[in-house]
């Protein structure tokens, strides 16, 4: 089973559950709360992977990547933000340079 398989069922699911009942789902219930909440899930899961990776435990680092990357794919659907815009976006970056992409931004 390829790895983006499992992405686009991940995006589906969270999809057809983010309307769902806040009682039923915990995606619907994260939803229900508005985007600044699952925006704050978003951040709390990335504090939580740096300290899985500076912590050297292995296990507890994939654990919290996994989490890390549940709660950006809710943000995205909350935000509908296809996965596939943000995979083509990465797409278009390979091959080149962090330095140079950054330099070039608009920020």
């Amino acid at each position: 089973m390829e790895h983006s398989d499992t992405l686009a069922r991940l995006e589906a699911t969270i999809g057809q559950r983010l309307q769902g009942d806040p009682t039923a789902s915990y995606v619907a219930k994260l939803n229900a709360k508005g985007v600044g909440k699952i925006a704050q899930k978003v951040g709390e899961e990335a504090t939580e992977t740096v300290i899985a990776a500076l912590s050297g435990d292995h296990d507890e680092l994939v654990g919290e990547a996994a989490d890390l990357i549940f709660h950006l794919m809710v943000l995205l659907g909350a935000k509908g933000v296809p996965l596939a815009q943000v995979l083509a976006e990465l797409q278009r970056r390979e091959g080149t340079s962090g330095i140079v992409e950054k330099a070039g931004r608009s920020n």
